[in-house]
């Protein structure tokens, strides 16, 4: 089997694209705020990394929900995960929630 090398920056370019995509399509879906967490965000990309996003959008759907509806209508081309918080949760669990405090200690605002 051969071995392949650079495969994480060709994944980080992967990454970087998509990221673009959405950015621009997401605002018009209601994204008030996001923030890229993991990898990413790091600085530490492998060949494995996923694009984790952390998002303020004002919905109702119950929160195991609320990924679905980005997942529909973005339809990512790799893969991606959605955290999607109310501003107002956001606001009440911002210092109690680890992955709040992860967008918002190492992670990087991407919009908003």
């Amino acid at each position: 089997m051969p071995i392949m090398f650079g495969f994480a920056t060709q994944r980080r370019h992967m990454l970087d694209a998509e990221l673009e995509r959405l950015v621009a399509e997401m605002p018009q879906l209601g994204m008030v705020r996001m923030w890229i967490i993991g990898d990413l965000a790091m600085g530490r990309v492998t060949a494995e990394s996923i694009l984790d996003l952390v998002l303020v959008q004002e919905t109702d759907e119950p929160w195991q929900r609320r990924a679905d509806f980005w997942n529909v209508h973005l339809r990512p081309r790799i893969g991606t995960r959605f955290n999607v918080f109310t501003s107002e949760e956001f606001d009440a669990v911002g210092e109690s929630d680890p992955l709040l405090v992860s967008a918002a200690t190492e992670g990087e605002l991407v919009y908003g």
